[in-house]
């Protein structure tokens, strides 16, 4: 998409990006930038709060704005800036807004209307199914786009954003994984929408309780900072600890049969911002399948971890 939206750039043009996003949505902007002779502008966020307002992306946006790329939710500290008052502004501007839902989508329900995305892209895979690209955009404005493809791949719109045949046991697993998402709110009337609305309502509410949980447990902690702050945001966590290694931290609770990663994530602008340079933090991220005793399991090691003596570096 990058590339084919650069086709019509021209040099004096602009495009934003965010320091909360992934790099996904960072990079391949910047070097589609590169090439057509474009500013990239970038909107910062409070490091202090984690929150990304629409008056961050405002200060940005001219007349020459052609495109603003900024995320649902911050895979880095959970961060769920207000996407549709951010669409508001940058239509205003006559701009595009490209919307990163990867992380969101695991956790919040998505209708591309309401938050006035232009383009809106995940991957199933952070929402129990295959590992692959989803973009949802009007076929009204694809029309207007002619990217690269194999001549005799079909020109109609969506198929010729795809470089080939389709992956259909990637796109059937993409629907049975939807299918049971549609069944975590049970018994509901209405269609599958109406049924991951239920859904959706549940699984928030289960994170909701899990992540206030996780939070009191930690606050009892000594020497441990949390960097996910922001008011509304995902149950994702990062956190740092006084004296002591991430990474440490991170073998010690594998070790504990607790998955809590260590790094930036490919947030690096975000980890730089943040003041934890490429080393970034240990995230620990909670799930329509996590449960109290996951949540228990890592307090306890965590605990047991602070109270070792800090290893040598």
């Amino acid at each position: 998409m990058a590339r084919t939206l650069a086709a019509g750039w021209s040099e004096g043009d602009e495009v934003v990006v965010t320091r909360l996003d992934h790099d996904a949505n960072i990079r391949p902007w910047v070097q589609a930038a590169e090439r057509a002779g474009v500013t990239v502008r970038r909107a910062d966020f409070d490091p202090a709060t984690g929150e990304l307002t629409a008056d961050h992306i405002r200060a940005q946006l001219s007349d020459r704005t052609r495109l603003v790329a900024v995320t649902a939710a911050s895979n880095l500290i959970g961060t769920m800036p207000p996407v549709a008052e951010i669409a508001r502004l940058v239509h205003e501007a006559g701009a595009l807004l490209y919307v990163d839902g990867v992380h969101h989508t695991a956790h919040a329900p998505v209708d591309v209307r309401v938050l006035g995305a232009d383009f809106f892209v995940c991957s199933p895979y952070k929402f129990l199914g295959p590992h692959h690209g989803v973009l949802a955009a009007s076929p009204e404005l694809l029309e207007t786009l002619r990217p690269d493809k194999l001549l005799p791949s079909s020109d109609a719109v969506p198929e010729r954003f795809e470089l080939g045949t389709l992956p259909y046991e990637l796109l059937a697993g993409t629907r049975a994984a939807v299918d049971v998402l549609a069944g975590l709110g049970g018994p509901a009337d209405g269609g599958r929408r109406t049924r991951l609305g239920a859904a959706y309502e549940a699984i928030g509410a289960h994170e909701a309780r899990l992540r206030a949980r996780l939070e009191e447990g930690l606050a009892a902690l000594d020497g441990v900072t949390v960097h996910s702050r922001a008011a509304r945001r995902t149950p994702t966590l990062l956190l740092t600890f006084d004296g002591r290694s991430t990474e440490d931290a991170y073998r010690f609770l594998a070790g504990r049969n607790v998955h809590a990663p260590s790094g930036h994530f490919y947030a690096l602008e975000a980890s730089r911002h943040l003041g934890l340079g490429d080393t970034g933090g240990l995230r620990v991220g909670l799930a329509c399948y996590t449960s109290d005793e996951d949540v228990d399991r890592l307090l306890d090691g965590l605990g047991d971890f602070l109270k070792q003596t800090p290893a040598a570096h």
